[in-house]
């Protein structure tokens, strides 16, 4: 009866019900596979932090009010309050008056609500400013890849941006890594068919011929990508889309080197590819021989080393690669770079670089699995010296 008749007891149900929702869709399978699930229910903090702010309001808590406290005071009076005789005159003897304790979890709420509220109209004010899709380019295994600008957009190495398409929904923001380099006059991403909303945005541009779907912008914002110029040493890991960071890296390479820029402290980048399809290659394939050209016209050919790995074939590939063995170029990518066929043996990657440079610092920047993360971290630390002056290897990481 109290708890659907009164305010606390109400709000209480309220509350425990949003927050066992929240708790339930933000699972990692309901998460993948219905992400709208998720993103519409975790909207319910709304509805928890009004029924935590109204929930003290009807004063259901007692306690103690502060004329009783002066003249009966717990600690004072614990031992005549217990054992109390019937004849007892001693000031302590009273009873002990009661008040309802007013509600003051909104102090707690309120500062954080302000600051959430700030953010909100900060990131709906840069959204609204104008973005002009400026090409739309259609890569293999269904990759969109969308070249923008907006005044006043900066960006970094490794940056991502959230996008939100009004024309399939009005609430959905999903995060997407920049694959443009900061010395471009375009910022770009690439938008694998991965889900519902990523489907339909690939067909909407794909269906739009003459006018293209207005796309809103928020960011961009940092990752641990940004900190890869930092080190003389870089060990880049991409698996499937996850390429797409290192898009922006290498790029930004190909243009410090046309700019002959002194500033570079990388003295050398190791680049891993893992992909199921051979598909996959083509969406950064130009890019890669754009800088095996420039680096080898530049006489740096050993600044970039880089590796293919592909983890799913069959057995006509197989046989194609085996006909063309003995070409100079790879019969999957068109690249001098020949392709592997199955996952890399990271102890022997690991070692083989440790060796190459015995007294560097080594960045090692994943993007992709978890799974991939946890052989990757491993592997940092097996191949890290205890010797300060030998090699160490520092993971970063982003998961998808």
């Amino acid at each position: 009866y109290v708890a659907f008749t009164t305010i606390p007891g109400l709000t209480g149900v309220i509350i425990t019900l949003a927050l066992i929702l929240m708790v339930t869709s933000s699972t990692e399978f309901i998460r993948r596979n219905y992400f709208e699930v998720f993103w519409y229910t975790h909207h319910l903090f709304l509805i928890y932090f009004a029924g935590l702010i109204i929930h003290g309001i009807a004063g259901l808590v007692r306690g103690q009010t502060e004329e009783s406290m002066e003249e009966v005071h717990p600690h004072r009076c614990a031992k005549y309050l217990m054992h109390k005789d019937k004849n007892c005159s001693h000031d302590c003897c009273k009873d002990p008056e009661f008040g309802s304790i007013p509600a003051e979890s909104w102090k707690w709420v309120l500062a954080p609500v302000l600051l959430y509220i700030f953010e909100r109209i900060l990131r709906v004010w840069r959204a609204r400013q104008k973005v002009v899709v400026t090409k739309v380019v259609m890569h293999p295994a269904r990759v969109l890849e969308l070249q923008m600008q907006k005044k006043g957009f900066c960006m970094e190495v490794g940056q991502y941006i959230f996008v939100n398409c009004p024309a399939i929904s009005l609430l959905e923001w999903h995060p997407f890594t920049l694959t443009s380099a900061p010395e471009e006059d375009f910022f770009s991403i690439h938008i694998r068919a991965a889900g519902d909303w990523t489907e339909r945005l690939i067909d909407t541009f794909q269906q739009q011929k003459l006018e293209k779907p207005r796309i809103e912008v928020d960011g961009p914002f940092g990752t641990a990508s940004e900190d890869v110029f930092q080190y003389e040493v870089a060990m880049l890991v991409g698996a499937g889309i996850g390429v797409t960071p290192f898009a922006s890296i290498l790029k930004s390479i190909w243009y410090k080197f046309q700019q002959a820029d002194q500033t570079l402290k990388t003295k050398k980048i190791y680049f891993y590819w893992l992909c199921r399809d051979t598909g996959a290659f083509a969406w950064f394939n130009d890019l890669l021989a754009s800088l095996e050209q420039k680096m080898a016209e530049s006489g740096k050919a050993d600044f970039l080393t880089y590796r293919l790995f592909l983890t799913g074939w069959d057995t006509s590939i197989a046989n194609n690669v085996a006909l063309h063995f003995d070409t100079a170029t790879d019969t999957v990518t068109g690249l001098r770079h020949k392709t592997i066929f199955g996952r890399p043996m990271w102890n022997s990657e690991f070692a083989a670089v440790a060796a190459a440079h015995p007294r560097s610092v080594v960045g090692v920047f994943l993007c992709g699995p978890g799974a991939l993360a946890k052989t990757l971290q491993k592997s940092c630390h097996q191949h890290s010296s205890l010797d300060p002056r030998k090699v160490k290897f520092y993971f970063n990481k982003e998961n998808f």
